[in-house]
């Protein structure tokens, strides 16, 4: 097994610099991601939020990755972090890596690399570990996270109750491949992955709280937590909150079309329409989550800050 150092020294030749972030966008992204978890905590104190991506937000600075920002920290249970080592091919960002590096020490980070050969996921396996990180390589067939993977890395029969006890976890928002939901609930419950994230909805319909219910228990017995994902970041065309008519008459907080996503569309997240669609009522999307008796949300597209400069 490569260590960590040897690991570190080979980054330094593939590393790239991030740009830097509008503070102001991020700050605001900070807040509402603090928002979103002390309205979900207030109903359900065991909530686990975890944002994905944009790991700047963790800290105090945003352009320089410096001082952790305690307050965002206190709100979230661990960090979710897509290809890090591998995006298809070995393309460690020693810019990140030297963050996550840091939050570990605060958070458990879960990673969900993207590789194109069998030695590439399995060295994405030994890597993350080395790291301190929960790992999840996906392969190449797996890029939209389609399919249950037939190995569970730290397979374990304890009960799991918050994201710090995880070994393990499965990354499976997609459900196209499953003809009925039925099927889809099966396939997961055959399995021991000690964190389950899924979407809130199969097809136009919310599981119900019996449905997840039945998954927080893993085949060999131990319990886990079941994690429902969710965009803050964009808009989603297929949602049950998508207006037919915002096609023509589009919120001034509809920002901007999602490069290679032509169903989602970058928010403005600091208005008061996007932040009523997320939280803080009854018909919202958070409440919809905690209603359905998920054991937490997994927060993506927190990266918006990175594309957009907060306005009035």
């Amino acid at each position: 097994m490569k260590s960590l150092k040897i690991l570190l020294i080979i980054t330094l030749l593939f590393s790239c610099s991030k740009e830097k972030r509008s503070n102001n966008a991020g700050k605001k992204m900070q807040d509402f991601v603090v928002a979103i978890s002390s309205y979900a905590k207030g109903i359900n104190s065991n909530f686990a939020i975890i944002p994905q991506n944009g790991e700047e937000l963790m800290f105090k600075f945003l352009d320089d990755g410096e001082g952790f920002d305690e307050q965002f920290i206190a709100a979230i249970d661990a960090y979710g972090i897509e290809e890090l080592f591998y995006n298809g091919v070995f393309e460690p960002d020693q810019y990140r890596l030297d963050l996550l590096l840091q939050a570990r020490e605060k958070l458990p980070i879960l990673v969900a690399d993207y590789t194109n050969s069998q030695a590439n996921f399995d060295q994405s396996l030994i890597y993350n570990s080395d790291a301190g990180f929960i790992p999840f390589p996906r392969s190449s067939d797996n890029y939209d996270y389609k399919f249950i993977p037939n190995y569970i890395h730290n397979e374990n029969s304890n009960n799991i109750t918050k994201v710090s006890e995880a070994k393990n976890y499965l990354y499976l928002i997609s459900n196209e491949n499953y003809a009925t939901k039925q099927a889809f609930l099966d396939s997961i419950k055959e399995t021991n992955f000690d964190v389950i994230i899924i979407d809130a909805f199969f097809g136009e319909n919310i599981f119900t709280k019996a449905e997840i219910t039945s998954l927080k228990t893993k085949k060999n017995g131990g319990q886990r937590m079941v994690i429902s994902y969710i965009s803050i970041g964009s808009a989603e065309k297929y949602r049950y909150y998508w207006q037919e008519d915002w096609k023509l008459h589009k919120p001034r907080w509809l920002k901007k079309e999602y490069e290679g996503y032509s169903d989602e569309i970058w928010v403005k997240y600091w208005k008061k329409d996007w932040e009523e669609i997320i939280f803080g009522n009854d018909n919202s999307y958070m409440k919809k989550i905690l209603d359905a008796g998920f054991s937490g949300a997994y927060l993506d597209n927190v990266e918006a800050f990175y594309f957009l400069y907060f306005d009035d």
